[in-house]
């Protein structure tokens, strides 16, 4: 997910649970791969941002969304946090 500029949107990364048993990459083609545990790729999809709210579609259809507030993503009940 590029912007108008070529430069990846500012939320592509790494995004982590306090814990870190979740790992949600936002890929910058526009696709995300989620980690639980020790279990790579859990999860895979698509996603698209608009201003601070992300919608996600995984390969299987299932649909879920997130906002970005201060930093931080709130995601289906999750916090997430960037990852340094």
């Amino acid at each position: 997910m590029n912007s108008e500029m070529g430069n990846p949107h500012p939320y592509v990364g790494m995004w982590v649970t306090k814990d870190g048993h979740i790992r949600h990459e936002l890929l910058p083609n526009g696709r995300y791969d989620e980690a639980r545990g020790s279990r790579k790729s859990a999860y895979q999809g698509s996603y698209t941002i608009k201003d601070d709210h992300i919608e996600y579609v995984d390969d299987t259809g299932f649909t879920a969304d997130g906002d970005f507030i201060d930093g931080v993503l709130y995601h289906a009940g999750m916090v997430l946090y960037r990852e340094k």
